[in-house]
């Protein structure tokens, strides 16, 4: 069997209004992140604001310390919900089956309401990157039913863990 392999992960909370006391979302996914033997790499709060939202996003893809962004926040349909255009700003690849594989379990949980959720997934400068809805039960779900396997190298028959050091593999050649 193949033994666990820590990932350190940053947690980017996208709201208007929300401070670190009222994070309840960014603490779900912390807990997780550490009840899983993970590295919280980060954490920070930001407004709903497109192009403040991607600069962390791009400093955070720049650290080496860094191997997986979650944002939670800014998914949704409304006019300040920026934080998928701020992803998909950074993203060099979109894993576009994140997104489907989230509406599947969002389905059983509340219904043909899962649809106006635009939860996505990417990758940029060999960093995975996934913008969760602002909700503590969307965060739960997102981790419990696939990022808490796809983020464990024993998941069995692949996850994104295995391929991690593959991610920038086309930068080294010449």
């Amino acid at each position: 069997m193949r033994e666990f392999i820590p990932v350190r992960i940053a947690v980017l909370t996208v709201s208007d209004t929300r401070g670190l006391a009222e994070d309840r979302s960014g603490d779900t996914l912390v807990q997780r992140i550490e009840d899983a033997g993970h590295i919280l790499a980060a954490r920070h709060i930001l407004p709903d604001e497109r192009d403040q939202i991607a600069g962390q996003l791009r400093e955070w893809i720049a650290d080496p310390g860094i191997d997986v962004i979650l944002s939670t926040g800014g998914t949704g349909l409304t006019g300040r919900d920026v934080t998928v255009e701020a992803h998909r700003d950074v993203y060099e690849k979109e894993i576009e089956a994140f997104g489907t594989v989230f509406t599947l379990v969002s389905m059983k949980k509340i219904g043909t309401s899962a649809v106006q959720s635009r939860a996505c997934g990417g990758v940029a400068g060999g960093t995975y990157l996934f913008a969760l809805p602002g909700s503590p039960g969307a965060c739960k779900d997102a981790w419990d039913e696939i990022l808490s396997l796809q983020l464990d190298y024993r998941h069995m028959p692949c996850n994104f863990v295995e391929i991690l050091p593959r991610l920038e593999e086309h930068r080294r050649r010449k």
